[in-house]
């Protein structure tokens, strides 16, 4: 199954797409990662979804990636005795630690935290910013507000404080419980929620070791301004666009969006821009023209990939929506505004050997026409490099590790297979020129470049680049 895409499509599967013949086929539409959403569905429903992602890796020997996405904490009111109330722009609005029902002057908010962290001139949004209040006066159980923007509000719905970081973890109990049973079940990236800093990466990291890769999801302005930071200490980026929107204007969004991209591109960090790109297809067999442009330009910058979450999760056309997802990305990359843009995001060499060699790898494959770049790596490493260089051939990613494959489902113009261990130089070409065949990059007759690292199995040593001619 050789895809000739270089951006990846995250699908979302949920009760619509959790049957074994489904999965088959939006794997076969072209999914590289799968979502597990645990902020839906039983853990026994994602285990059971996962056992079917891994039965079709080894049935297509082509390693999938799987997303294991923690839902993270939940700001909401309490109930209303109405099961709603309305609140009148201008009248004052009371939140406290009472627990009885609310009505249209008071509510239940049953978090000390953001109590603790409010200060007068704070706003909070109430049921995805719909609703806008203004704190006049707070206490540690209390604040009193203005209603700045009025409207209908029920039991339970969400509240946001943009401006203020919340002495929160990421991580509720629930998510640890989540976390550790993902992690037993193998799953190769953890999307972590409600960041707000640097330290909320540490923290994950000290759970997670090893075991996974680190996603970020950027919702939070206060994320934004440590974006550099985030970063470094990740090993991936989502752009949350959905709640990122709600606390901050709409208008903000888009700039953000290409900024966290050009961060991200400009570390070697795979990043996916997420949430709404085909919303409409929930619902309706064709997305809208804004959507598919919404989609087109985020390809255009050079993301690594594009995710569909109640599109393929929940809606009535999730095979029509990855469709749809693989006909644009196709079209984007064979316009020749992406073939001549998409290198010229790339930052200057820093000064390691790896970006030297990598800057270099640009410049050959594209003076000799290279069919494919090769690159052998265990961590993943040498591969990331090579992407972020953003050249024009595809990058074949051989790994003696599974782990290391399936992660780099994720990665900008990555196909990983996974391959036995090799020895030496010679060893290591042979491979390279036998797979990029095999695997149908290259044919007899074309040039292969190969990069790797000296000695094999240490990490961040890239210091090899070798062209290679496909014999016959």
């Amino acid at each position: 199954m050789h895809n000739s895409r270089l951006a990846k499509i995250v699908a979302t599967l949920g009760p619509a797409t959790s049957d074994e013949a489904t999965i088959r086929a939006l794997f076969e539409l072209g999914v590289n990662v799968f979502r597990l959403n645990f902020s839906h569905g039983t853990q026994a429903d994602h285990a059971r979804r996962l056992l079917i992602l891994r039965n079709l890796e080894k049935e297509y020997a082509r390693p999938i990636g799987v997303l294991l996405d923690l839902q993270g904490p939940k700001l909401r009111l309490g109930t209303f005795q109405d099961g709603k109330a309305t609140l009148v722009s201008g009248q004052t609005f009371r939140l406290d630690m009472c627990s009885e029902p609310g009505h249209a002057q008071r509510a239940y908010l049953p978090h000390p935290e953001i109590f603790a962290a409010l200060q007068p001139g704070s706003e909070l949004l109430l049921d995805d910013g719909r609703l806008r209040l203004r704190v006049d006066r707070c206490g540690s159980d209390f604040a009193e507000t203005t209603v700045m923007v009025g409207g209908q509000i029920s039991d339970r719905k969400g509240l946001n404080v943009p401006s203020v970081i919340l002495p929160i973890s990421p991580l509720t109990p629930k998510d640890r419980e989540d976390l550790e049973f993902g992690l037993a079940l193998g799953v190769d990236w953890v999307a972590l929620s409600f960041v707000q800093r640097p330290q909320d990466i540490e923290e994950a990291r000290a759970i997670i070791g090893s075991r996974a890769w680190i996603m970020a999801k950027l919702e939070k302005p206060s994320a934004v301004e440590h974006l550099e930071a985030i970063v470094d200490l990740c090993d991936g980026i989502m752009v949350a666009r959905g709640d990122l929107g709600v606390e901050l204007p709409p208008e903000q969004v888009p700039e953000l969006q290409r900024l966290i991209v050009r961060a991200c591109r400009k570390a070697g960090k795979p990043v996916v821009v997420a949430t709404q790109m085909l919303e409409s297809m929930v619902n309706a067999p064709v997305p809208t023209r804004a959507e598919v442009s919404d989609v087109a330009t985020a390809v255009y910058d050079g993301v690594d990939a594009v995710m569909l979450s109640a599109e393929s999760a929940s809606g009535k056309y999730p095979l029509e929506s990855v469709e749809m997802m693989r006909r644009i990305i196709s079209r984007v990359e064979g316009s020749s505004p992406y073939r001549d843009g998409i290198g010229q995001g790339h930052a200057p060499t820093p000064g390691a050997t790896s970006d030297a060699i990598c800057a270099s790898l640009r410049q050959v494959a594209s003076t000799l026409s290279s069919a494919v770049t090769v690159t052998y790596t265990s961590s993943g490493f040498t591969s990331l490099r090579a992407a972020r260089e953003r050249s024009q051939s595809p990058i074949l990613c051989l790994t003696p590790s599974v782990e290391t494959a399936r992660r780099m489902s994720m990665v900008w113009g990555v196909h990983p297979v996974q391959v036995e261990d090799v020895h030496d130089v010679g060893e290591m070409i042979e491979r390279a020129t036998h797979t990029a065949v095999q695997q149908g990059f290259a044919q007899a007759g074309s040039n292969i470049v190969v990069i790797a690292g000296i000695p094999f199995g240490r990490s961040g040593t890239t210091n090899l680049l070798h062209v290679a001619r496909i014999p016959g």
